[in-house]
């Protein structure tokens, strides 16, 4: 009997850990931070391979699909909440 009650308490424990990790996970996914870091890769890797094929002020290009970056990550959750709302309608 205690085996058993050990062997829930871990399982229990893992349930638990794997929790603080999945909120974290979305956490990080809905972050501020996480969507300016990859603004800036998005901005520096399109500027830079904007240059590289010699297109005419690469760095004012580059702003472009930066911010539908930006843009999109602002519409998606909205879209998403949509989508769920129309799934579980349906159930």
């Amino acid at each position: 009997m205690d085996e058993r009650i050990s062997k829930l308490e871990e399982e229990i424990k893992a349930i638990k850990n794997r929790n603080v990790s999945v909120e974290n996970d979305k956490a990080w996914e809905t972050s501020w931070l996480r969507r300016l870091f990859v603004a800036i890769f998005t901005y520096l890797s399109i500027g830079i391979y904007l240059w590289a094929i010699q297109i005419n002020r690469p760095w004012l290009n580059a702003i472009v699909p930066t911010v539908g970056f930006l843009l999109s990550t602002l519409t998606l959750p909205f879209i998403k909440n949509i989508w769920i709302k129309d799934k579980h309608g349906k159930n």
